[in-house]
């Protein structure tokens, strides 16, 4: 779907970068900072998925600004973030993706107060963050998120079940690395709008050329842990899991209706995790841009609540 005018701001948010060095290898990471907000010590980290960037959080930051500092990196790899070298089939795991955010987060004082706001690849990055510092994290706001392993395809969206088992196949590098299909055909289909040229085109532009660029977007979806596959991501988001369901640190679970992978089973396990406040609104998977508003002004609500 596409659509010739937005009901939303189309425009991106102003980066900085930072200069990160993991095991060596120093990369420029792009994030958006809003700088600290008087008379708070609260900062929201706003954490984006496969195969977006910290433009997704556009027209949800500006509902939450006078509530703390505001900060929405680009992951490695992703929006202005640089690409990693000598790239291929084993770049961009999970691991590699935690190790440079870990990295940039360390650089960017956030303080003891953070406040997550997690979707897609983002929450389990966001998860394991919190669960690995339980002490420095005073509320998480997730929204079709990753919230425990998949026990099997047959809990995968049918719809969208032959694309992914056909992107973690040998097809996958014609699908993605050749075709960009992650970008031009599951990004636009689950928005229940139609994403105008100009969105469309900010999402794109990471991976506009063919090749390694966008080698991102082709390991998330075989990262996603299903049937037990990869075995060491499917251990850690299963301990996040175990955590995130024992952990009295406040949650907002934002509930997309009609939602996209957190439905069922998997909606059912998170919505008895304790300490949380739940609220629906309109939107497929990348509800942000179906409903940035209600959603900026639920998290909004429910910080000031805490």
């Amino acid at each position: 779907m596409s659509s010739s005018e937005s009901p939303f701001d189309t425009a991106p948010l102003p980066k900085q970068t930072a200069a990160v060095t993991v095991d060596g290898t120093t990369k420029s990471m792009a994030y958006f900072d809003s700088g600290p907000v008087d008379a708070s010590s609260r900062t929201f980290v706003f954490l984006h998925g496969n195969p977006t960037s910290s433009y997704l959080w556009r027209n949800i930051i500006p509902r939450v600004a006078d509530l703390g500092r505001c900060v929405a990196p680009d992951l490695i790899g992703q929006g202005d973030s640089d690409k990693l070298d000598n790239s291929g089939p084993g770049s961009y795991r999970f691991v590699e993706h935690r190790a440079w955010l870990d990295a940039l987060l360390d650089q960017l004082d956030l303080g003891d107060q953070i406040v997550f706001v997690i979707h897609d690849w983002g929450s389990a990055l966001g998860f394991d963050w919190t669960v690995r510092h339980p002490d420095r994290v005073a509320g998480v706001a997730y929204m079709e998120a990753i919230v425990r392993p998949v026990a099997s395809w047959d809990d995968w969206p049918p719809n969208a079940r032959g694309i992914f088992q056909g992107f973690r196949s040998d097809a996958g590098e014609e699908m993605v690395i050749e075709k960009n299909l992650f970008v031009e055909a599951v990004l636009p289909n689950a928005i229940l709008r139609g994403l105008t040229a100009d969105e469309h085109a900010e999402y794109r532009r990471p991976f506009a050329e063919p090749g390694e660029g966008r080698r991102p977007t082709l390991t998330w979806p075989r990262e996603i842990p299903i049937e037990g596959e990869p075995a060491d991501v499917t251990a850690i988001v299963g301990a996040y899991a175990d955590a995130m369901a024992a952990s009295d640190i406040p949650k907002l679970f934002v509930d997309a209706d009609p939602g996209a992978i957190l439905i069922g089973a998997q909606r059912e396990f998170c919505r008895n995790w304790p300490n949380q406040t739940e609220v629906r609104v309109a939107g497929n998977h990348f509800v942000q841009e179906d409903s940035p508003h209600e959603i900026g002004d639920a998290i909004a609500a429910w910080v000031s609540s805490l």
